[in-house]
């Protein structure tokens, strides 16, 4: 592997490309089979440096699958996984030196404090850790550490979890669903939180359910679906080219579907006086068929990444 040979100093021309060219994340084929069951289907995927990257699917997709995948927790029945130029498999220890992982179903060691919790694990690490730095995360989460994690609530043992995985400033954060069990304004404060370790050049990998923290922290995102990719985007060009919603406000009854028909609309929804429209294109046509009537108020939204998802598993579903 090129990030390899860069850190164990082989000469220059042993590899083509600078070690800052070598991916944070990339698979190649990667696939796992349980029994019958195809949890990963031949993922090739490129995650850069200082990248927030979400993965976005529904239980099953195998999105916990490919974070196991990539630690070495499970291995692969076919295909490869680096991390930062490392083989996931044959160097799974390089690669946990600058990887940290908080696990969907965290478990805490309930007799211990939070502090005695985070001093196991930074104990665990190569480096030092920046406890200051430690105490100012704990104090942003609003997390008190004195509390022994048996009488933690789900969101305070999920912030502590988020601070485990920020101990010591890894490289690349796996997160498989951050955010689970926290309030609206602790899931703000956590995506501020992962925007600075990517300003500081970290790499946030995680899975989510959570459709607004991907629309908030993410550059991209990939969709999975039964182990598939089928799509890896820009969260910006995906809502882009997506359709949007269109309602409609007329003085008296809405027109009927026909006045519509040249628009290259979808009609969704119908009360007496206000339609609901679904437009993939330009608005323009769709402005021009209203143009006869008397139009109260008109209002328009981008359609939500939930409902682009769900375009995305329709269109699969249907081949």
């Amino acid at each position: 592997m090129r990030g390899r040979r860069a850190v164990y100093g082989a000469p220059a021309e042993d590899y083509a490309q600078p070690m800052s060219d070598v991916a944070a994340i990339e698979t190649r084929g990667l696939t796992r089979v349980f029994g019958s069951q195809v949890a990963l289907d031949r993922l090739d995927l490129r995650i850069e440096r200082g990248e927030i990257f979400g993965f976005l699917g529904p239980n099953g997709a195998g999105k916990s699958t490919t974070i196991r995948l990539l630690l070495d927790l499970v291995r692969p029945t076919s295909g490869s996984a680096s991390i930062l130029g490392f083989d996931c498999q044959r160097e799974t220890m390089e690669v946990r030196r600058r990887t940290s992982y908080l696990p969907g179903e965290l478990r805490l060691y309930p007799g211990l404090t939070g502090q005695q919790t985070v001093d196991l694990f930074a104990g665990l690490k190569s480096g030092a850790v920046d406890m200051a730095r430690v105490n100012r995360l704990a104090g942003d989460l609003e997390l008190d550490l004195s509390k022994k994690a048996s009488a933690l609530s789900k969101g305070n043992r999920q912030k502590l979890g988020v601070l485990i995985a920020l101990l010591g400033e890894p490289e690349v954060m796996l997160l498989d669903e951050p955010t689970s069990g926290l309030d609206p304004l602790v899931q703000r404060v956590v995506w501020e939180i992962l925007r600075r370790e990517a300003g500081r050049g970290a790499t946030v990998f995680f899975s989510s359910h959570v459709m607004s923290e991907v629309e908030v922290t993410c550059e991209r995102v990939g969709i999975l679906r039964k182990g598939r990719l089928v799509a890896v985007e820009p969260v910006a060009s995906l809502k882009g080219r997506s359709g949007r919603h269109v309602e409609v406000s007329f003085a008296g009854e809405a027109p009927p579907p026909s006045a519509f028909a040249a628009a290259g609309v979808r009609e969704l929804r119908r009360e007496h006086a206000t339609v609901e429209f679904e437009l993939g294109g330009e608005i323009d046509p769709l402005l021009k068929a209203l143009a006869p009537y008397h139009v109260l108020d008109l209002r328009t939204e981008q359609a939500t990444l939930d409902e682009i998802l769900f375009h995305y598993y329709e269109k699969e579903a249907a081949r």
